[in-house]
């Protein structure tokens, strides 16, 4: 049986927030994020703002430059973990089988669900009608058969809309879409497919599966089955994580390893802090230190380790240290956690993640 798959993303959800708790804020370029003094970067802007050519993850300084009458604000996560906990509550209203993706997204498995006679289209309207009312900010909702389509689809018709996509339209929809919609395609990988011909799945359904593999490695098989809108992974209610960690961009860049060395037990005090407020069961596997340069070049060193402390971590900086030897803008540590026989089959099922690491 075709499954009903219902991918809900609230519209600029932090901004969404502010502008319903200060509606004075209507109509204007908001953004939620850190100072431009501090290398802080936008979390989200709400339309007005994207209308400048603001988005998420630029720097401020950059947004600033782009739209000089942002109104900027700073996070208030306790009144977006609220909205969230309420937003989630309606979901569940539905349907137990809810996976969290973020604060502001989910994917919902409708299927077999008799409410609103059945229909997830009809599901997924009074679901953002609710969310409007009770909430007080909009959402997009996409329709259909798989977690991949689904979560295009809820782009589809942004601001507070919806698109579905019926079974038997699935082979014209994803034919048309251009590859970097694809999970695990970002602009490595997309530049890539470029200069082999391939710009919309039409164009990747005329590879063979062993070319694929041949030009991408695993990924290959992703991209396989992607572009002909195969999806199997299920809507899983009891999401697992996968690593935890801790970073901070600094103000002024560290310039040499003595001072990043310095500034590690900071980053392991608040990762042990976070550790203990996580509460998670499955044994630690590797110890990680992720080190980005003043030049934005990035590297992360990571090793085999049950029970990481600040000897393993402060090795692993000196290791990924030497690799440019450049003042440092930020550090972050953490750990990954061992894996599952049932995750590693999940993995085995559909990669991701590409060549470039992009998501």
């Amino acid at each position: 049986m075709s499954r009903k798959i219902i991918h809900c993303d609230c519209d600029c959800f932090y901004a969404a927030v502010e502008m319903r708790d200060n509606p004075a804020l209507v109509g204007l370029p908001v953004a939620v994020g850190g100072r431009a003094e501090t290398r802080g970067v936008i979390a989200t802007c709400n339309y007005e703002a994207r209308a400048f050519g603001v988005h998420s993850a630029m720097s401020t300084m950059r947004a600033l430059k782009l739209c000089p009458q942002l109104i900027l604000l700073p996070p208030d996560f306790e009144r977006y973990r609220a909205a969230s906990r309420h937003i989630l509550d309606i979901y569940r209203d539905y349907t137990p089988l809810v996976e969290p993706l973020s604060l502001d997204e989910a994917y919902l498995d409708v299927s077999g669900v008799e409410r609103c006679k059945g229909s997830a289209t009809l599901m997924a309207q009074e679901i953002r009608a609710r969310i409007h009312d009770e909430v007080g900010i909009t959402a997009s909702a996409g329709i259909a058969p798989n977690k991949f389509i689904a979560k295009v689809a809820s782009d589809w018709n942004k601001p507070n809309g919806q698109f579905v996509v019926r079974p038997q339209d699935v082979d014209a929809f994803v034919a048309a879409l251009p590859v970097k919609k694809l999970f695990g395609v970002g602009k490595v990988t997309a530049a890539k497919l470029s200069r082999l011909g391939v710009e919309t799945c039409a164009d990747l359904r005329s590879w063979r599966l062993v070319d694929l593999s041949r030009e991408f490695g695993s990924f290959g098989a992703a991209l396989y089955r992607l572009c002909r809108g195969i999806d199997e992974r299920p809507v899983r209610s009891d999401r697992i994580r996968k690593s935890l960690s801790v970073e901070t961009t600094y103000v002024t860049d560290l310039p040499d390893l003595a001072a990043c060395r310095g500034a590690l037990p900071a980053l392991i005090d608040e990762f042990f802090r976070r550790f203990d407020r996580a509460r998670e069961l499955r044994p630690v596997h590797k110890a990680v230190v992720k080190i980005k340069f003043a030049d934005f070049s990035q590297t992360t060193v990571e090793c085999v380790s049950a029970a990481p402390d600040a000897g393993i971590w402060t090795a692993l900086l000196d290791e990924g240290y030497v690799r440019r030897s450049l003042p440092v803008r930020l550090l972050g540590v953490g750990v990954r956690f061992a894996e599952t026989g049932l995750e590693q089959r999940g993995m085995e099922q559909i990669a991701l993640f590409g060549d470039d690491g992009s998501s």
